[in-house]
């Protein structure tokens, strides 16, 4: 039997900046999992981009998005999606007395029915669609089989349980599991038995475990014990085993720099408590400017005071938005590389190629290339016409409008002998956003060296 591993380390709580999250979906698709989890979108209109951005490197894996448990958030959810190649809505929902009264104000009847309503809902605007019963293990046992059995009844595609409280010893689970007849199931560590529980919950009929990078079902541990037991068990996965060590170690170090303590700050880890107003004096925010770590001059320095002024005087800025200003209106220059055009393909059968058309002092050249995406096959083309490999530092994208037409803004930040040049790009294709802010990024780096 082929089990399916759906990870879900980008659900959990973790300071990931925009780069982070899209390396760390990047590696798990080159490991080839199942199924990548995000979790609810808190801003919808950034998140968008992020899970649109994830869904131009995640092609073999299903792209897993949670739904707010409204037909709103499924809404919010589905549109994000639209473009992932295998997109699916996940309704995740308590099932414990406590959980339902506590988390959604909900007596049983009632929860029957949203469970029904959401996922009929989901289904009918996404094919795929999971409802995953949270706390399942301290749930009512003729509850929990009513709510499973409304779920599949309104379309469900797939159905979890989880074992949130981690009181089950592993023959107790998986007895749990075969009564229930459910697809995935999510253990928790707290006992240190959620491996031996994911394990006989597959001998007993579960198709589908959630793993996590170093939490829950440790990825690395789950997947070694399906490598190294899979013949006596009968069981096999996706997973590439002569990449996994590399593959976790590789977003081990990512989780690692992500909770370090560094010299500057990126504005992902810089939190909404530090957004500034048009009270804050010049120094304050040229001193944020600089924790971001930047090196403006005189002049830059007065160009983006005053255009944080500007942008202060009707609302805060955040620090992603000072990261935008800095991008916008410091160190403006003649530009010596102009877009002409580019062709970007990607699929989940073909490897990501670009093909870019620069105007360099009025000789237009062209670079091809290939990469491990689409947005990274369109930076080697541009590094392959200016004959140059620039250290990609960060990489944002932010909503500036709304709806199905959004304009997103993209920052790129490059580091060259230390000093970080940033540039910016409009654009309602994300792709076409991170190249006009690329080549901005190059064009001040060029300026300054010449």
């Amino acid at each position: 039997m082929n089990i399916k591993i759906a990870d879900r380390t980008l659900s959990l709580k973790a300071n990931f900046s925009f780069k982070e999250k899209i390396e760390i979906a990047r590696q798990l698709e080159k490991l080839s999992v199942s199924a990548i989890e995000l979790p609810i979108m808190e801003n919808v209109k950034t998140d968008t981009l992020l899970v649109k951005t994830i869904a131009y490197f995640v092609k073999n894996a299903v792209l897993s998005l949670a739904a707010a448990p409204t037909k709103k958030g499924i809404d919010d959810a589905v549109l994000a999606l639209n473009t992932a190649a295998k997109g699916r809505v996940r309704i995740e929902l308590p099932v414990s007395t406590v959980g339902m009264e506590y988390s959604l104000h909900k007596k049983p009847d009632k929860m029957l029915k949203l469970i029904e309503e959401l996922v009929s809902y989901a289904k009918e605007k996404i094919s795929d669609v999971e409802f995953v019963a949270v706390d399942a293990t301290r749930a009512e046992v003729d509850f929990l089989k009513e709510a499973i059995s409304a779920a599949r009844n309104a379309g469900a595609n797939v159905i979890t349980v989880c074992d949130t409280a981690a009181e089950m010893m592993p023959d107790e689970f998986g007895a749990f599991v075969k009564d229930l007849a459910v697809d995935g199931v999510v253990c928790e560590n707290k006992n240190g038995l959620a491996v031996a529980n994911a394990v006989m919950a597959v001998k007993n009929g579960a198709n589908t475990v959630k793993t996590a990078v170093s939490n829950e079902i440790d990825l690395l541990t789950f997947a070694g014990v399906i490598k190294n037991c899979g013949n006596n068990l009968n069981i096999e996965s996706s997973v590439k085993y002569t990449q996994l060590n590399r593959i976790i170690n590789q977003i081990d170090w990512i989780m690692g720099n992500a909770n370090d303590t560094k010299d500057f700050v990126k504005a992902d880890d810089l939190t909404d408590e530090l957004s500034l107003t048009e009270s804050d004096d010049k120094q304050t925010v040229l001193d944020t400017v600089s924790r971001l770590g930047y090196d403006l001059s005189e002049d830059d320095s007065a160009k983006v005071y005053e255009e944080f002024l500007r942008v202060a005087a009707n609302r805060k800025v955040t620090s992603k938005e000072l990261d935008a200003i800095v991008a916008t209106v410091a160190l403006q220059v003649e530009p010596t590389f102009k877009l002409v055009n580019f062709v970007v393909n990607s699929g989940n059968i073909i490897t990501a190629s670009a093909q870019i058309t620069l105007d360099v002092k009025g000789e237009q050249k062209q670079g091809i290339s290939t990469g491990d995406g689409p947005i990274d096959a369109a930076f080697h083309a541009i590094e392959q016409i200016i004959g140059c490999r620039y250290e990609l530092d960060d990489f944002q994208i932010q909503s500036v409008t709304e709806g199905k037409g959004a304009m997103g803004n993209a920052v790129v930040k490059l580091r060259v002998n230390g000093k970080l040049y940033s540039g910016n790009g409009i654009s309602t294709d994300i792709i076409a956003a991170a190249i006009k802010a690329y080549i901005n990024a190059v064009n001040k780096i060029v300026y300054e060296e010449a």
